[in-house]
């Protein structure tokens, strides 16, 4: 969806291109309605002043708070329009989305052909041992009963919101399982890296405290966490493809987006299709989330509601239809190819 000059390439050989959109059907909506805005008249995102913006591929206006944080920044901006410029000439995008979970997002996307071809996803991950040790710890928590934590290869924090954290999930009572990263240094594009040890990092005796409930971790497969029977809640940053994955198991979301386009995710989730809850929906980089806040969040998110739990297996069970013969993903790879065929581009 960024190797948008690979399109230079396809025109020099004659051929249509495509392009594979890795986020939401309603992310490409937003992307693409801005564009338009400011393309026909002048309408500048990153100077809006209101409240809310209404955007076709969305049910309800958008808060000005849900707006990806970059949209400030000029530079980026104008690359996303000329981004969302080639996808308008593109013969075709292929969304890594599900029709019955964004209809309004795809049936409003009309400037070119929309091929929701979702879920892809990686369901087949391993684990090495240290996080062996973390199922096998798993294997013996009771069902539905434990909040993991992740936020995702870039989501980490900093000591002082590590501690709010841990306070609050003491405080909870809950079992959790939190995977811990340390972020790259301040000033850099450098990606997080686990600890030597989390207990440099974590309020004294915490570890201790908390040994029969609770366990801290580094990178884990998150996959197999969210496929486990114990896990009956997921605070997540929203990445698309943790959404994906936390819908095809079932596992009841709290959202805390932290960069990029989650906090769309995460407004899609919680005000749309209503099968979330929040941690900290409008958070903002840098800012601190109260060990309140978490304890209030992670209680909520394993409270049963016995409304959101059908909402979320109704959608659980129509992203996994998808995919099977007949399913609306399966017929749109198919449509795909057909279009390759008759254009000449296979």
């Amino acid at each position: 969806m960024f190797c948008t000059s690979m399109a230079d390439v396809a025109g020099e050989f004659g051929v249509p291109y495509y392009i594979f959109f890795t986020s939401a059907a309603s992310d490409l909506g937003f992307i693409s309605h801005i564009q338009q805005l400011h393309d026909e008249s002048g309408f500048d995102v990153a100077e809006f002043e209101g409240n809310e913006l209404a955007v076709p591929s969305w049910a309800r206006p958008i808060p000005r708070w849900a707006f990806p944080p970059n949209i400030v920044n000029k530079e980026w901006l104008q690359l996303l329009y000329r981004i969302a410029r080639v996808f308008r000439r593109a013969r075709g995008i292929l969304v890594n989305t599900v029709r019955e979970l964004e209809s309004c997002a795809v049936d409003s996307l009309s400037f070119t052909k929309v091929h929701p071809v979702g879920p892809i996803l990686n369901l087949k991950a391993g684990a090495a041992a240290a996080e062996e040790e973390a199922i096998e710890w798993l294997d013996r928590q009771p069902e539905s009963s434990v909040v993991f934590l992740c936020f995702g290869s870039m989501g980490a924090f900093r000591e002082e919101q590590v501690l709010e954290i841990a306070n609050g999930l003491e405080a909870s009572g809950l079992r959790f399982l939190w995977v811990l990263r340390r972020p790259g240094p301040e000033g850099t594009r450098a990606g997080p890296t686990d600890y030597q040890d989390v207990r440099e990092v974590l309020p004294k005796g915490f570890v201790d405290r908390t040994a029969g409930v609770g366990r801290v971790m580094g990178w884990a497969p998150q996959t197999i966490i969210l496929a486990h029977k114990a896990v009956g809640g997921f605070v997540s940053h929203c990445g698309w493809n943790s959404t994906l994955e936390s819908l095809w198991f079932g596992v009841p979301m709290a959202t805390w987006p932290m960069y990029a386009e989650q906090k769309l995710n995460a407004f899609l989730l919680v005000h749309e299709l209503e099968i979330a809850t929040e941690i900290k929906i409008d958070y903002r980089n840098g800012e601190i989330v109260t060990a309140e806040e978490v304890e209030r969040g992670v209680r909520r998110l394993m409270e049963r509601d016995c409304s959101r739990e059908e909402r979320l297996k109704k959608f659980s069970d129509c992203i996994k239809k998808a995919l099977m013969d007949g399913g609306s993903s399966s017929a749109s790879i198919a449509e795909f190819i057909e279009g390759c065929k008759s254009s000449g581009g296979m």
